[in-house]
């Protein structure tokens, strides 16, 4: 329970002396309880409070912590939320921490709307909502999606807005290499891929739990594709090798 709390508090930015300075306790102090030492039901129960659980939501969540969340969807919840582009956001935003009410007023999502779509979640059992309103996922956030129901809608809605992208703009954020690689090395590249993801997701958590204003929406794309070489054969190397010859020309010729 008191590793659940720990997680839970760090997750909603409280930190040790932000809880000394509320309960009114040293910082010292605050340390030895969250280390279990010298802390009441009492203090256990206003710490829980603080980020508006109770007991029994820290009892649930701490026996079910043992339990290994799934490592994929099942095509039937591929399929269902590949039906609803709102009902497939929420879930993503969901596992990647993001808490429901800042969803709702992000998105200005009316209750009765964000309820049904909490329940269709939990009927597809990819969350779990807690006595105190929090959700928690139940898949894990690593999770690749491999079938085609969430590739398609991928194909739909976000890929044309990375194509439709202005990469000459000053905000906009990408980089781009050129590699050659043997199929072990594409592999390794894949797994390189996939570690940045792991690390994107822990500096969001860690941006989350600073509490700073202007936090905004990001999408991400990390991709890798063979290149058409006889398409740059027939195009683009022979044209670019032309430019430099003349641009050569030119420079001796001064």
């Amino acid at each position: 329970m008191l590793s659940v709390l720990r997680r839970q508090l760090r997750q909603a930015g409280w930190t040790a002396p932000r809880l000394a300075a509320e309960l009114g306790a040293g910082e010292a102090t605050v340390k030895r309880w969250l280390a279990g030492k010298g802390l009441t039901i009492d203090r256990l129960e206003r710490l829980a409070g603080l980020v508006s659980l109770t007991l029994g939501d820290l009892a649930r969540e701490a026996e079910e912590m043992g339990a290994e969340l799934a490592p994929e969807l099942t095509l039937a919840q591929e399929r269902a939320l590949s039906r609803n582009i709102f009902l497939s956001f929420l879930f993503l935003a969901i596992l990647n921490g993001v808490p429901v009410d800042e969803i709702a007023a992000d998105f200005e999502v009316p209750a009765g709307t964000m309820e049904a779509a909490l329940a269709r979640l939990e009927r597809l059992a990819l969350i779990d909502r807690l006595r105190s309103g929090r959700v928690r996922p139940l898949v894990d956030r690593a999770l690749v999606f491999r079938k085609l129901p969430l590739r398609s809608l991928f194909e739909q809605h976000m890929k044309p807005a990375f194509f439709e992208l202005d990469y000459a703009a000053p905000d906009t954020l990408y980089t781009s290499e050129v590699l050659k690689l043997s199929p072990r090395g594409v592999a390794q590249l894949a797994e390189v891929m996939e570690r940045q993801r792991a690390e994107m997701l822990e500096l969001a958590d860690r941006d989350r739990q600073a509490g700073l204003p202007g936090r905004d929406w990001y999408g991400i794309l990390s991709v890798a594709r063979a290149l058409d070489m006889e398409a740059l054969r027939a195009n683009g190397i022979p044209a670019l090798g032309e430019a430099i010859g003349v641009a050569e020309a030119k420079g001796a010729g001064r």
